[in-house]
């Protein structure tokens, strides 16, 4: 098979509490432009919108936003709605909330307890929902997170939020969360090209209580929100071993890490797109594993 032909199925599916989603999903952070944020050129919006549609069409039911995905010409969200609304039974959109950038792009303060249902209501209103599927709090360097997740906590009682989640977040975060409503998913930074270790102490939690965790990044590296980085010998050997390209073996590495483990590759590129839905059929061996971790930690 082609990469035009392989599916989301292959990678399988787990569920953020009962919503079933396929583990290769769709992270909207790049749609907007050729990099993150303000940092880029803004994107050919028909493109994007291509790009959203072409996703769904390969399977994906998993699409990661924010209302603080914007570049100066285009919202991350505002393309969602015209591109895929009204919106299929079985899709599933996930935000977050907590930062906060102003009308020009700048970063503001982030959210203080009472401002989360102002941002709520905005990911709402942008993308044309009742109510939303799964919400991150993400940490903005807060030591304790039970204010602001309990806040969260009662939009998700008053019928705002489905479900809840978190994002930037340590061990001591998500027991301080489970203690006021469940966590179906936690986002941390996390790849081939970063290692923390706490990260992944935090990943061996989330495997053990069965709570799905959802790197980003996981292609980018140490780029972070610039795009994909340099990729390392070790990750073009395995490459060049499947025919496959770098990011799809980052892709690939992350998908094994556990059946808990989503990805939410970006990109605004429709060939980009196949590729990084066809690295969900991406088999790797345990000797090819081996070498990857040690390329990582080493």
């Amino acid at each position: 098979m082609t990469s035009e032909t392989i599916t989301a199925e292959s990678a399988g599916t787990w569920h953020l509490g009962d919503l079933p989603v396929r583990r290769v999903g769709f992270g909207a952070m790049r749609l907007t432009g050729s990099a993150a944020f303000h940092l880029g050129d803004p994107s050919d919006r028909e493109r994007s919108l291509a790009v959203l549609r072409r996703a769904v069409e390969l399977g994906v039911n998993h699409i990661d936003t924010a209302a603080f995905y914007f570049s100066s010409l285009r919202s991350a969200n505002e393309l969602i709605n015209s591109a895929l609304a009204p919106y299929a039974d079985d899709l599933v959109i996930a935000t977050k909330v907590g930062p906060y950038r102003d009308w020009s792009g700048e970063w503001g303060t982030s959210a203080r307890p009472e401002d989360l249902r102002g941002h709520v209501e905005e990911n709402l209103r942008q993308l044309g929902r009742d109510h939303l599927d799964v919400v991150y709090l993400r940490r903005m360097r807060q030591d304790s997170i039970v204010d602001h997740f309990g806040a969260l906590a009662e939009l998700r009682a008053a019928g705002l939020v489905r479900h809840l989640a978190l994002s930037d977040v340590e061990p001591r975060h998500l027991a301080e969360a489970q203690a006021i409503a469940p966590v179906v998913s936690v986002q941390n930074r996390y790849g081939l090209g970063f290692h923390d270790p706490a990260t992944d102490a935090l990943l061996a939690q989330c495997r053990a209580q069965g709570i799905a965790f959802v790197p980003f990044y996981a292609i980018a590296g140490e780029a972070g929100p610039r795009g994909a980085g340099t990729a390392h010998e070790e990750v073009r050997a395995v490459a060049r071993a499947h025919g496959a390209s770098p990011a799809q073996v980052r892709i690939a590495w992350t998908l094994h890490q556990g059946p808990n483990v989503l990805a939410i590759p970006g990109t605004g590129n429709p060939d980009h797109l196949a590729e990084n839905v066809a690295a969900g059929a991406l088999r790797l061996t345990d000797e090819e594993l081996a070498r990857l971790d040690g390329a990582r930690t080493g």
